[in-house]
């Protein structure tokens, strides 16, 4: 007999009829769902708290490579078969590969959820990664690094990361290396498969017109023999990361009509409460057609059709960036109004009204990020994974609503103030031919 629920919690129950209920079941696997009334679909996600930096620089990639492999068939299903049975109800199977974390997640009408449950959890759990498939995705993998490359701001995100973060495992792109892909085994793949896809690293999602108990009921069916045990589910990562000094450019030549620039500098972890501070920033600086790098480079001046910024936060540390986008001879004065810009911001601050706008874009991105089931159940899937713990909306929107102006100033001075990172992607032979604007 399937053992019993013994530790389920409602997280939030609101006025709408919306119910947030978390379990963990034997082994660790956590399962946390949203009933969502209203609304016609169901979206279910497994959250593996595995990722690129979790990798050997040798199996460089494995994380991502092993993403795709999981598709190729299972015991009960081919990979025909597997596509064939969600197209069948008009349903998506999909998943991504992120530096910390990877997601297997299924999206369907709600009548269908037993079926995307099976699907995500057999695919997850029962992949065969057989030595033909593992050759043929070989070469999947190895054009989408060729696609990546001939993307000049995919390439551009990469070497900027690996300009910062350097040797770190988080400076290494997801998707590996030409080489680490081309000489990985089977055996080195199937390792790290085995060795890292454990219970207590997962999360089980589930958000729409669904009920708790209805997945339990279907994980209980269709993971029997896999909870079992007392172990405790996974802690969120934390730590500090050590990191060497950031390289100030990094120069990948490649005869483009467009002059790639991005800089930044490193900011905060996750686990910061500084986080929603450094959200407005974020905002106010790029954010939008307000912010002060669209309206200074581009509305103002005409140098540059795509400019803004943006974060990205892990467990241990994290980066402020800043895009541009420009004619190559346009290049020099681009990176000398950026970097006036932030000049300005970490001398200064914000004004008030750009401290209000940036928070108001934040709520309302939040609130109407959240008008589809699969948004639902990404939020409280990889909440539950990296922080551990459930905030509410509401919780969320007065995080955002209690930062002030002077926080942000802090905050700008501080971060501002550190070694800048520079990557380029563009015509450009040698670092003697850029312009002296774009490193300072």
């Amino acid at each position: 007999m399937a053992p019993s629920n013994t530790s389920t919690r409602v997280l939030e129950r609101t006025d709408g009829g919306s119910v947030v209920k978390r379990t963990v079941l034997p082994g660790g696997l956590r399962v946390i769902t949203e009933q969502v009334p209203g609304v016609r679909s169901a979206s279910v996600g497994i959250w593996v708290g595995v990722g690129s930096r979790d990798e050997q620089q040798s199996v460089a990639g494995a994380a991502h490579y092993l993403e795709h492999l999981l598709f190729k068939g299972t015991g009960r299903r081919s990979a025909v078969a597997i596509a064939e049975e969600i197209d069948a109800v008009g349903g998506e199977l999909n998943a991504f590969t992120a530096k910390e974390h990877t997601c297997y997640y299924a999206h369907v009408l709600d009548e269908d959820l037993p079926l995307a449950m099976d699907l995500v959890s057999d695919v997850v759990f029962d992949a065969l990664l057989a030595t033909q498939d593992m050759e043929t995705e070989r070469g999947v993998v190895l054009e989408e690094i060729a696609m990546r490359d001939d993307d000049p701001e995919d390439l551009l995100h990469d070497t900027f990361v690996e300009a910062l973060l350097t040797d770190h495992p988080l400076g290494r792109p997801v998707l590996g290396t030409e080489q680490s892909i081309s000489s990985m085994s089977r055996t080195a793949l199937h390792g790290f498969y085995k060795r890292r896809y454990t219970m207590p690293k997962m999360v089980l999602a589930a958000a729409g017109n669904i009920s708790h108990g209805e997945v339990l009921r279907h994980a209980r069916r269709l993971l029997r023999d896999r909870l079992v045990g007392d172990r405790p589910p996974g802690t969120p990562r934390t730590g500090r990361a050590r990191l060497a000094k950031p390289r100030k450019l990094v120069l990948h030549t490649d005869d483009t009509e467009q002059a790639h620039l991005m800089l930044g500098v490193r900011a905060l972890d996750r686990h910061d409460e500084r986080r929603w501070v450094l959200s407005v920033l974020n905002a106010a600086l790029g954010g939008g057609m307000s912010s002060r790098l669209f309206q200074e480079v581009r509305e103002r001046r005409g140098l540059a059709y795509q400019v803004y910024s943006s974060v990205a936060s892990y467990a241990d540390t994290g980066h402020l960036s800043v895009y541009a986008g420009c004619q190559p001879d346009r290049l020099g004065s681009v990176a000398g109004v950026v970097h006036e810009v932030l000049g300005d911001v970490a001398r200064d601050g914000l004004s008030d009204g750009e401290v209000a706008r940036a928070k108001g874009q934040l709520r309302g991105g939040l609130v109407l990020g959240l008008e589809d089931t699969s948004s639902r159940m990404s939020r409280i899937g990889k909440g539950e994974l990296s922080y551990g713990e459930y905030l509410t909306v509401e919780q969320t929107l007065a995080r955002i609503d209690a930062v002030t102006g002077d926080e942000v100033a802090a905050l700008a001075r501080q971060l501002l103030a550190r070694p800048v990172a520079t990557a380029l992607v563009g015509p450009y032979a040698h670092p003697d031919d850029v312009p002296a604007e774009v490193v300072r």
